[in-house]
């Protein structure tokens, strides 16, 4: 869901307490569906009244932006619930005679068969394919019924293996920034002013780890992941070494 008003939030924040309670007094455990960005903040303004009924976040792979929310303790629940996500392969029927694709060509072509947004997840975009990663229920209906992408016929097959799931290829980029403040770090990786920067910051853009991050003078930490709205995220690696004037030289793994 995406939440647009303040009603939307309490709702969704009174969801997120509904679900984290029947977990914790039923003994069981409870599901969302994919959160985007903008939700897994509303969760993470909550974590501390949530957090008693214990909680992962899992999206089919590592690096998804789209999660899904699971509550309950494995360990006190003595079983594993799996999230009931799979991943859809997408390819034309005729690879010679297709369009190229975009993600919005995908994302476009599953929401015109009237599916709800939160049961997709991520969708990865190869050469003239895609693999999407979906809730296990909608997967049949999206076999069963998705048949272009722009002009060009397609079928779907739901992938059994994890290796078929091609992994995301970051490029591996070293900048030279003054310090580890996210504003300098946005600016160098993405190549924008930093005026352009702070525009980014207040037009609530930037997210660290799931949580929406309002402060530009931030001090990133290694292993931290840095989402940019509109450019894509990269994995911020830390300090790597000092040039002679200075500067530090940092590296991260970008996602485009």
């Amino acid at each position: 869901m995406a939440v647009t008003s303040d009603k939307e939030l309490q709702q969704w924040k009174s969801r997120l307490h509904d679900l984290a309670r029947k977990s914790y007094q039923q003994n069981i455990f409870t599901f969302t569906g994919f959160l985007g960005l903008s939700e897994q903040d509303l969760f993470w303004q909550e974590e501390q009244q949530l957090r008693y009924a214990g909680y992962e976040f899992w999206g089919g792979s590592e690096h998804c932006d789209r999660l899904v929310l699971r509550f309950g303790f494995k360990e006190d629940l003595g079983y594993e619930e799996p999230f009931g996500i799979v991943c859809v392969h997408i390819a034309p029927l005729q690879e010679k005679f297709s369009d190229d694709f975009s993600h919005r060509d995908f994302l476009g072509a599953l929401m015109n068969l009237g599916i709800d947004r939160s049961t997709l997840g991520d969708i990865r975009v190869g050469h003239r394919e895609a693999y999407l990663f979906c809730l296990e229920s909608i997967a049949p209906f999206i076999c069963e019924n998705l048949e272009q992408v722009k002009h060009t016929h397609v079928r779907c097959r739901i992938v059994s293996e994890a290796a078929d799931v091609p992994e995301e290829e970051p490029e591996q980029v070293v900048v030279q920034v003054a310090s580890a403040r996210i504003d300098a770090v946005i600016a160098k990786v993405y190549n924008k002013s930093r005026n352009d920067v702070i525009e980014l910051f207040r037009a609530g853009k930037v997210y660290v780890g799931g949580r929406l991050c309002e402060n530009n003078s931030r001090m990133l930490k290694e292993q931290e992941t840095v989402n940019v709205r509109g450019f894509g995220k990269f994995i911020y690696y830390g300090v790597k070494g000092e040039t002679k004037k200075g500067k530090l030289s940092i590296q991260a793994a970008v996602y485009r």
